[in-house]
């Protein structure tokens, strides 16, 4: 019988907010929003949670922010600090097990299955990660334990701050069944939207839909999809390397032809699901490509660099409309596209370096921290 591996996802709390808390103890327990100019054209990156009890949140105008809450402290980001926090952490994750998978700055995958310290329970091993963390940085972190990434990472959020929350086997299945549709990593805002005309607004409902519905609307994510919603992921906790390519693509169920209007609409949930990919690995890149295979077998690619990286899904879904339009609409029917975005670069390195107008460009679609 394979072993039943123990995955745990560390999600830091609040982590920008967290450290400028706690590096200048006059914010300790004040409405702290890290971000840009409450008084120009500032973006919430991300708040403390006292800032979140007046229903401030990431990506939220700065002016807002300050009109619900005026006497929150706005701080410009360090990013250079949040490296050095992050590196701090990450070094206590290695004491554990080498299979370390950084999603970001502020959260990881190990798999504990067979830890260094030996202990039995992932449970223990992710409560002893949760003291490192807060004996060694002063910071709070919530784990989510179960035995996949993606049972881990809902599980991680479920109870922040400063949680641990433990997904089983046994009762996985009552538990996807009450969690709602968008809170299905991997669920963009144009599936969901799709999944809501069906009626479909939690995992039970998803669960409901037979594997030929989900891939007849979805293609080969309706495979994927109905996956998750019984709680199965395969995917292995691997260890950082660094990726020199970001993509995504899918074969069709029906070849198409270059004019039908479905082509569009499926290149654009790949570039949102190549931008929540950027978005974990906290990349941007300047260079995209198109990739389109047709029914003969006869593949293409065609690419284009920017002057300055991307990573948001309509930036990327601009380019790659772009580049369909220089597509020969006769070549054939096609059978799979695909999308990348390469010359990648770290987000927080290009944000030190650019001006505020810049950076809120950057943030304004952000929905983490």
């Amino acid at each position: 019988m394979e072993e039943i591996r123990k995955i745990i996802h560390i999600d830091m709390d609040a982590f920008y907010a967290s450290i400028e808390q706690r590096d200048n103890k006059k914010l300790k327990g004040k409405p702290v929003i890290v971000g840009g100019d409450p008084h120009s054209r500032g973006v919430v990156a991300t708040c403390s949670y006292e800032a979140r009890k007046y229903g401030i949140h990431s990506a939220m105008p700065s002016s807002v922010a300050y009109k619900r809450c005026p006497y929150a402290y706005f701080i410009w980001p360090r990013f250079d600090v949040y490296k050095k926090v992050s590196r701090q952490i990450r070094d206590i994750f290695y004491r554990y097990t080498d299979l370390v998978e950084p999603i970001s700055l502020d959260e990881a995958y190990l798999d504990v299955t067979n830890n260094k310290k030996g202990i039995k329970y992932a449970t223990q091993v992710a409560k002893m990660i949760k003291d490192d963390i807060l004996r060694e940085t002063g910071l709070t972190s919530s784990a989510g334990v179960s035995y996949n990434k993606f049972l881990a990472k809902i599980a991680s959020d479920y109870n922040k701050p400063n949680g641990l929350k433990v997904i089983t086997p046994e009762d996985k299945q009552e538990f996807l069944d009450t969690l709602p549709i968008n809170k299905f990593h991997g669920i963009g805002n144009v599936t969901e939207r799709k999944l809501r005309n069906l009626g479909v607004n939690n995992g039970y409902d998803l669960r409901q839909l037979s594997i030929n519905q989900l891939e007849s609307i979805f293609k080969n994510r309706g495979y994927v999809f109905y996956q998750l919603a019984r709680g199965v992921d395969d995917r292995k906790v691997e260890p950082y390397r660094e990726r020199k390519s970001v993509g995504s693509e899918t074969t069709l169920s029906s070849n198409l032809d270059m004019n039908d209007e479905e082509v569009l609409d499926i290149l654009s949930e790949i570039c949102e699901d190549v931008s929540n990919r950027l978005k974990h690995s906290n990349k941007v890149g300047k260079t995209i490509t198109l990739k389109v295979k047709y029914d003969d077998f006869t593949k293409i690619t065609r690419s284009i660099s920017l002057e300055h990286p991307i990573y948001k899904a309509e930036d990327i879904r601009t380019s790659v409309y772009n580049l369909v339009k220089n597509l020969e609409s006769n070549k054939g029917k096609i059978r799979l596209l695909g999308v990348t975005v390469s010359n990648l670069s770290e987000k927080e390195k290009n944000l030190t370096h650019i001006t505020i107008f810049e950076y809120l460009d950057y943030i304004k679609e952000s929905t983490k921290q």
